[in-house]
């Protein structure tokens, strides 16, 4: 069994969460402005990636781009990591490839933690990557907890390129938003995946 393997339904069972669908969790969140750089990829990309509709053109030509971004913005202070193996515990399945990972920290040969972010890419169907994304989180608390780096929030995105539906785990509740976003309210999109990594780091930039 690996990350893949896992349905919302087959996620909520294993672990015994709670799964909460009902908030707008960032609406709070302030929009932060792209760079001049990401908006001309974009404008170029965005036609291109929805053209060729693959999974690969997607996370190439619009995840990436806009993950990159958000390293940019940090002034390269996380690390993104792009179809690393992610092996937790096989014997619970938390086992097998990550489309992406965002760490806090500037090391980049290896996943470090404390890992923040999961970002799991799909083609067309974001709910059927729900569970596949939750277990992965999952796994990323416990590898925290497992090197004494845990953080109460691990936040999680499962996106098409152009629709972003995103997650947040805290404890044993997955907190699903109600909310997804689309790659013209990139402006957004930025301010939720930058918001984590800002409080973060703000004790170390103070």
């Amino acid at each position: 069994m690996a990350y893949s393997d896992f349905t919302l339904a087959k996620v909520r069972e294993t672990f015994q969460l709670v799964i909460d669908e009902k908030r707008n969790l960032f609406k709070d969140v302030s929009p932060i402005q792209p760079s001049a750089t990401l908006t001309t990829l974009l404008e170029e990309y965005t036609q291109l990636a929805t053209a060729i509709n693959t999974e690969k053109a997607r996370s190439e030509l619009l995840i990436m781009p806009v993950l990159t971004e958000v390293r940019r913005q940090l002034n390269y202070q996380i690390s993104l990591f792009s179809g690393t193996d992610f092996d937790v515990d096989s014997s619970q399945g938390l086992n097998g490839f990550c489309d992406f990972v965002l760490c806090i920290s500037e090391e980049q040969f290896y996943i470090k933690a404390p890992v923040l972010t999961i970002v799991e890419a799909k083609n067309e169907n974001i709910k059927s990557g729900l569970g596949q994304c939750i277990a992965t989180m999952i796994a990323a608390q416990l590898f925290n907890q497992n090197t004494q780096q845990e953080v109460k929030k691990i936040y999680g995105v499962v996106t098409s390129g152009t629709n972003w539906r995103f997650l947040m785990l805290a404890g044993l509740t997955a907190y699903i938003d109600t909310v997804e976003y689309y790659i013209n309210d990139v402006d957004k999109i930025l301010g939720i995946l930058l918001q984590p990594f800002q409080s973060a780091l703000l004790p170390a930039s103070s």
